[in-house]
């Protein structure tokens, strides 16, 4: 079993700063690519940012140059640095990471439980 456990989500007023954390605990042999995804209410899940096993990142152009995503492999974790909030980042934030449990097994796609961010004055 695997685990993603988020934390870091709160209320910022517009402007402000949060950063997220996702550590990735259990049965892990390898971790390919990690990321972030977030979904509004009434819309679709949306893809944030995304970071690779050996550092290639890429982002939703809704964030680029405001948002940084960064990972710890010695630590499973991986990191979402967000600077300049708005309104329209409020969401709920999902971690993802795509793990193989042990040599040889298939690549199975996880999710964290999301937290909440909200920007508002």
């Amino acid at each position: 079993q695997v685990q993603l456990v988020e934390s870091g989500g709160g209320l910022v007023q517009p402007g402000g700063s949060l950063r997220l954390s996702c550590a990735a605990s259990g049965s892990i042999f390898s971790i390919y690519a990690m990321g972030w995804y977030r979904q509004a209410p009434g819309k679709q899940r949306e893809l944030v940012a995304v970071i690779t096993s050996g550092g290639n990142t890429n982002y939703a152009d809704s964030v680029k140059g405001r948002f940084t995503i960064s990972r710890d492999n010695a630590k499973n974790t991986v990191y979402l640095q967000m600077n300049s909030l708005k309104p329209e980042d409020t969401a709920v934030y999902y971690c993802n990471a795509l793990i193989s449990a042990y040599w040889g097994a298939s690549i199975t796609d996880y999710w964290g439980q999301g937290t909440q961010v909200t920007v508002s004055s």
